[in-house]
């Protein structure tokens, strides 16, 4: 399995809860956005504070040196991950008028 991979892997089944209830309210969020905003917002802040943080898990080190562009491959797969089960992520912290 590949680094990224197994960083979401673990990031799910450390925060397990929280995802569980996240996909949840994204799931209700694509069908009734003006209902679901603020609960998506509240708990997506939530879920998004994780995820950086094992981004920067992921990457955090190599970064700096000659694995710069490495790094930044292997975040863009992390949030590739991310996206294919959160697709709304993006949205986190929007208004809609």
């Amino acid at each position: 399995m590949t680094r990224y991979k197994q960083t979401f892997d673990e990031m799910i089944k450390k925060n397990r809860e929280l995802f569980i209830k996240f996909k949840i309210t994204h799931d209700m969020y694509v069908t009734d956005k003006k209902t679901w905003e603020k609960q998506f917002n509240e708990e997506g802040s939530k879920v998004l504070a994780i995820i950086h943080e094992y981004e920067n898990i992921l990457c955090g080190h190599s970064e700096q040196g000659q694995f710069g562009k490495f790094s930044s491959n292997l975040a863009d797969k992390f949030w590739a991950e991310v996206r294919k089960n959160y697709p709304r992520i993006d949205f986190v912290g929007v208004k809609i008028n």
